[in-house]
């Protein structure tokens, strides 16, 4: 079956079996078989070659709040669309999540990548997964902290084989302090009463200024995340990049933008087949002309091997590769596709 049309990068992609899930009902009959490749949005996937696990799509629907004395909570089922969800909260009076809109994806992807964007990570407010285990067929319920959330990490992405996220829970306090200081967001401190649908708006101004639209060009958003080094390792490449973007992370440590990184080594449109970098933005992989998921990760390999060659740091990629028996690393999808 052709999944192409089933993830946001659209490279030409197939798979030996595929099912959508919009039932709990599905579930038993599901798990008697191989477990499947979960996806929900495919924005966050690069199939590289045919997948012979099954591929299930989730489209699990539904959204019910309850209000308590002093907060909100939202629980949505995994096939819910990530951004609705964020604008039906903001819209309805329930703030928090405003800095995470135009996010591609599903509400079952968000704990999984643990999403983040603007100084805010869903972690923040998610206080309850429920999920599905394949082995055991047992539904159950992970609180935040079992979850071991952290930056684009989360123990779903650790053990991706194990379970199926169906909802997913979150607390958005009554009392809401604006997180507006990113660069970004920082014009609106101007405003005497900043609110929610100020900082939504912002947002999804700025997003849609940096990121191409995966409607008109295919991507699968940032593709690589941005590494964390101790404050020491900064300041030694700082001396050599002045310039070089960075960010605050846990103490003693910063994160660097590799987006920068890229963008100064003048990569921005640097093209392998029909994959190519963004013109406009370079942590962002596109599918310019008839791409293939083997030119993304030729191209994602040439990348990471010039950003190690110039400041000693191995990239990681966030975007999964998808390949005939499921998830690979960067290294391990290079073995498979070959240099050419």
């Amino acid at each position: 079956m052709n999944l192409q049309t089933y993830h946001t990068f659209a490279v030409a992609s197939k798979c030996s079996h595929l099912a959508v899930l919009n039932s709990l009902a599905m579930l038993d009959k599901l798990s008697e078989s191989r477990s499947p490749i979960v996806i929900g949005g495919g924005s966050n996937i690069v199939p590289f070659e045919t997948v012979s696990r099954p591929i299930l799509i989730n489209q699990l629907k539904g959204v019910t709040v309850t209000e308590r004395q002093d907060h909100f909570e939202i629980c949505a089922a995994a096939g819910e669309n990530w951004h609705d969800l964020v604008m039906y909260s903001v819209e309805n009076g329930m703030p928090g999540l405003e800095n995470l809109a135009l996010i591609p994806g599903t509400v079952g992807a968000a704990p999984i990548q643990n999403i983040g964007a603007y100084g805010v990570e869903q972690s923040k407010y998610c206080t309850e997964v429920e999920v599905y285990e394949w082995k055991t067929k047992a539904r159950y319920i992970l609180t935040a902290e079992q979850c071991d959330f952290a930056y684009r990490n989360s123990i779903f992405k650790q053990d991706p084989d194990r379970w199926l996220i169906l909802n997913v829970k979150y607390r958005l306090p009554k009392r809401w302090q604006p997180a507006i200081d990113y660069t970004p967001l920082k014009a609106l401190r101007e405003l005497s009463d900043v609110n929610a649908l100020q900082v939504v708006t912002k947002v999804i101004e700025t997003r849609k200024a940096k990121l191409p639209d995966p409607e008109h060009l295919g991507n699968s958003g940032s593709f690589f995340k941005n590494p964390s080094v101790s404050d020491e390792q900064r300041e030694l490449l700082l001396e050599r990049y002045p310039d070089l973007v960075w960010f605050p992370d846990q103490p003693g440590f910063s994160k660097l933008a590799a987006g920068w990184m890229i963008d100064n080594l003048g990569l921005k449109g640097l093209k392998v087949g029909g994959a190519a970098v963004h013109k406009q933005q370079a942590l962002v992989l596109v599918n310019q002309q008839g791409a293939t998921g083997a030119d993304v990760v030729r191209l994602a390999g040439h990348i990471r091997q010039r950003v190690f060659a110039a400041y000693g740091l191995q990239l990681e990629a966030e975007v999964q590769l998808v390949g005939a028996d499921g998830r690979y690393s960067l290294d391990e999808a290079l073995e498979r596709v070959g240099e050419q």
